[in-house]
């Protein structure tokens, strides 16, 4: 099996059939390495550039829902083209990156591709899109309407009440405040507060 089928092969259970050829289709034209990882916390994918290495390597957590994986995905590839295209001097999210990402995301705007309820706040978005599309509340709440379900009394952050009790990783808090697309929130045992990503999943009590 040759590298593009390789490709192919990885790609076609993780983003919507509608986009593969297109995806195929970039690759074809600036090849990389591509390798799908583990659920990382703090990042969806990755790009480095490697000077010594013939092929860049692009990297995306395998647990997102086809839609994010798609987006995710398109973020990379224009690091990619973006560095290749105007040097290693830009800016990692300027300009040039999202004159990039536009360009590569725009046939993809379509309902053949992505819900409506995704599309909507997804095209908003791409009119001046962030370095990482988590920063964008509503489009990540609809994004995460298509996530495996892992336990259903899981919601969002964002979705809870002010004065409200949760657990996070095993403790326990409760939403005090709301500041842009955070919350912060009082820690019972320790009584310390810390600022929460209002997109976190977590336990009402």
């Amino acid at each position: 099996m040759g590298s593009a089928e390789k490709f192919q092969e990885i790609l076609r259970d993780k983003i919507p059939n509608e986009a593969l050829d297109y995806c195929i289709a970039i690759w074809t034209e600036t090849p990389f390495s591509f390798k799908v990882t583990r659920e990382r916390k703090t990042k969806l994918g990755d790009f480095r550039f490697r000077p010594d290495q013939p092929f860049q390597t692009i990297t995306i957590n395998g647990s997102l829902n086809p839609y994010q994986f798609l987006l995710t995905f398109i973020h990379e590839v224009a690091h990619l083209r973006a560095f290749k295209n105007y040097g290693r001097r830009i800016k990692p999210h300027g300009s040039e990156w999202k004159s990039t990402f536009k360009s590569l995301i725009a046939p993809l705007l379509n309902q053949d591709v992505f819900p409506q309820n995704i599309l909507i706040p997804l095209r908003k978005h791409m009119q001046n899109p962030k370095a990482s599309s988590a920063g964008d509340l509503w489009l990540m709440k609809e994004m995460g309407k298509y996530d495996e379900v892992k336990e259903s009394e899981e919601c969002f952050l964002a979705d809870l009440p002010l004065g409200s009790s949760f657990e996070l990783s095993g403790r326990m808090f409760r939403k005090e405040s709301v500041k842009r697309t955070r919350a912060l929130c009082l820690e019972l045992s320790s009584k310390r507060k810390f600022y929460v990503n209002l997109l976190a999943k977590v336990k009402p009590s």
